[in-house]
């Protein structure tokens, strides 16, 4: 089972942008599909983007042209570069790994962004 830790969260400006990392325990190119997720005060956990074995991308509408998903196999690491950050972007941003049946979580990282 793999384990995942997220990093790269923090307090910014609007407009300003922020790349985060989540880095797994074991090697990630037979991870069936990795997203990064995020939950807002007082919301429900959303996908922000996500990314399957074979490379193919998906966004939610409201994050489309400003984030980017990526992921390096040599550093067992998935990215989410988030450029033109808004207020409602404010969250804390989780990563989670899908093997077959099983979900795995990381611990989330908080994003604040000030108008």
């Amino acid at each position: 089972q793999v384990q995942l830790a997220e990093c790269g969260g923090d307090l910014v400006q609007a407009g300003g942008s922020l790349k985060l990392s989540c880095v797994a325990s074991r090697d990630i190119v037979t991870i069936d599909n990795m997203g990064w997720y995020r939950q807002a005060p007082g919301k429900g956990r959303e996908l922000v983007a996500s990314i399957t074995k074979g490379g193919s991308t998906t966004y939610v509408d409201s994050v489309k042209g400003r984030f980017t998903i990526s992921r390096d196999g040599v550093k067992k690491t998935v990215y989410l570069e988030m450029n033109n950050l808004q207020p409602e972007d404010t969250a804390v941003y989780y990563c989670k790994a899908s093997v077959v049946w099983v979900d795995t979580w990381g611990q989330g990282t908080q994003v604040t962004v000030s108008s």
